[in-house]
């Protein structure tokens, strides 16, 4: 990290720059332009053809030339219009920032804008915003409040090293190789991922189809038929619920597709207790249980990743119940959508509290917890609860009784086991490449900032002593402003 010193613009002694070269500030060799917001009281600024940037925008690695957000013709009268080829730096919040404009647009008040002069090449100018040590330096400078701010006149001294131009050609053109090589990379390393995530749920679909245990299941004897499974569910259900028992609706499987001979297609509703309550006898009241907030399942894995512990009378009212076992499902947009679910497991004396935002699942007559988890983490069941979502937008929930109305195919316990086993030994290895994957996405952003080290220390490319010295282009250009 940089070190502020007191009024001094440049700090030389960071690293010693080649023959050639000279340490200068954006200041000396860019006109800064911070931008503003036109009146938001007046929609008519607004919904035109001028493209105007907001922080989020920035970080694209091609230029900008378009925004979910555009200033009418009116509008363009009350803003900073900057030519194509301006860097864009956030200096407010989401500090260093950086992009490129493709065509003329406008900022908002977040972003300084660096026009430069005819002594630096805009894409060289870019690339060096884009560096760890113009970052570094931005941070360094930012004001101690809530908010991280580098005002204009903080930003005006931000160091740059100036080569000569045409140096500056055969840095960009280096640069831009090499990253066009790395973005290639990185390409293949996302198709690897999603053709990963489409695995995953190519081997769901195989498992609640039989596919997956065809072999298995033909080598087998006496496998138990599903139907008997089913019948001492209900025998369960009706023990546990009592006066509340109601016999299942008939399934019309007129529409769904034959099951492997032995398997039996059963309503979710019907195998599981849906959105259990503890009973008050179930511990003490001062017992100490686990608490689950919504981010503390992790969508990506699959899992709670992080258990909290409260008093049980502090959260046996107004949350979601559930025990060891149970399987949890998000039924809020955006967390359903994302994949949100997760096994109980591990919880402080077995108990466990929530977020409301959870339906529930608690598996009968001994069906494996992890069978009903993969089924509901299947793209296709999201898919129908999404369309199934009632409520307004933003706050839209899976009703309880599309989960308990929910067709699930079901096979002996023995298939369960099998089903289970092999779908964790495929994800076993899918994870193991996608570690691989990320390890690799990992080094390709290291070897971007390596490689932009490397050019503003004068290291990419070889100098050339025919070059005209960065420190004459200096010269030449304030006695040009000067005359």
């Amino acid at each position: 990290m940089l070190q502020k010193k007191g009024n001094q613009k440049v700090n030389e002694d960071k690293y010693k720059l080649p023959e050639g070269w000279l340490w200068t500030t954006v200041s000396q060799v860019a006109e800064i332009i911070t931008g503003n917001t036109p009146s938001k009281s007046d929609k008519s600024n607004y919904g035109g053809f001028l493209p105007w940037v907001k922080p989020p925008q920035l970080d694209s690695e091609n230029p900008i030339k378009d925004t979910p957000e555009k200033l009418s013709k009116k509008g363009a009268k009350f803003a900073r219009i900057l030519p194509k080829d301006s860097v864009l730096v956030s200096c407010i919040g989401l500090l260093g920032k950086v992009g490129l404009a493709g065509c003329e647009l406008a900022t908002n008040q977040q972003i300084n804008s660096l026009i430069f002069s005819n002594i630096v090449l805009p894409r060289y100018g870019y690339y060096y915003c884009r560096s760890k040590y113009f970052k570094d330096w931005l941070q360094s400078e930012a004001s101690a409040t809530t908010l991280s701010i580098v005002n204009k006149g903080r930003f005006s001294e931000v160091p740059i090293p100036l080569p000569p131009f045409n140096e500056q050609k055969r840095i960009v053109q280096k640069i831009e190789n090499l990253f066009v090589r790395l973005t290639k990379t990185k390409q293949e390393l996302s198709k690897i991922l999603s053709l990963l995530k489409k695995f995953r749920q190519s081997a769901l679909a195989k498992a609640f189809s039989g596919d997956l245990t065809k072999e298995w299941r033909e080598q087998q004897e006496d496998l138990e038929p599903a139907l008997k499974l089913l019948e001492r569910i209900r025998e369960e259900r009706k023990k546990k619920l009592g006066k509340k028992y109601k016999e299942a609706e008939p399934i019309d499987i007129s529409d769904l597709p034959e099951l492997p001979e032995g398997w039996k297609w059963a309503q979710m509703g019907e195998c599981c207790l849906v959105n259990p309550r503890h009973p008050s006898d179930i511990l003490p009241s001062d017992a100490q249980v686990s608490f689950v907030p919504m981010p503390a399942i992790d969508a990506e894995v699959g899992a709670i990743i992080k258990l909290e512990t409260k008093p049980l009378k502090k959260v046996i009212k107004g949350f979601t119940h559930f025990i060891n076992g149970d399987v949890l499902f998000a039924k809020i947009t955006p967390c359903m959508e994302n994949g949100k679910a997760a096994i109980a497991k591990n919880l402080v004396n077995g108990v466990g509290c929530g977020t409301t935002e959870l339906h529930v699942l608690r598996p009968l007559g001994a069906i494996f917890s992890e069978y009903i988890y993969y089924y509901i983490r299947q793209q296709s069941f999201r898919d129908r609860a999404e369309a199934n979502m009632t409520g307004t937008a933003g706050q839209l929930r899976v009703p309880v009784d599309f989960i308990k109305n929910e067709i699930l195919p079901l096979s002996s316990l023995q298939e369960q086991k099998e089903i289970v086993n092999k779908i964790q030994d495929f994800f076993a290895q899918a994870d193991t490449i996608e570690k691989s994957v990320k390890i690799a996405q990992t080094h390709c952003e290291k070897l971007a900032k390596s490689i932009l080290a490397k050019a503003f220390r004068g290291e990419l490319v070889e100098q050339d002593p025919n070059d005209e010295p960065a420190e004459r282009l200096l010269k030449e250009l304030s006695a040009k402003r000067r005359g």
